[in-house]
């Protein structure tokens, strides 16, 4: 069995106040973006996803095989991919987690 670790990637807007003035294509590609996650969730990858009220950035927590498979779906997220985002990711440890002991 593969040991499957924790990753996040933090996504910060390419442009101050973007989100709150996205085109139509710009908006189109965060439905892709907010499909990935989703499609994420029902894989059972994802841990969580969201992004801060302040849009100054929004984190993505999933599993991954390695960095490298983690690095690739950070910089395959369709907003990442588009250039309305750039995605930074990180080995992450969960050491707290409501329900787990």
């Amino acid at each position: 069995m593969v040991n499957m670790q924790h990753y996040i990637y933090m996504l910060r807007p390419t442009q101050p106040d973007m989100m709150s003035n996205l085109s139509d294509g710009q908006q189109s590609i965060m439905v892709d973006h907010f499909d990935n996650l989703k499609r994420m969730l029902r894989d059972g990858s994802l841990l969580l996803a969201g992004p801060c009220t302040d849009e100054a950035f929004g984190i993505v927590i999933f599993t991954a095989e390695s960095i490298k498979e983690a690095q690739k779906i950070a910089g395959d997220d369709p907003a990442v991919k588009a250039g309305l985002m750039t995605a930074e990711c990180h080995e992450f440890h969960v050491s707290l987690q409501s329900g787990r002991d």
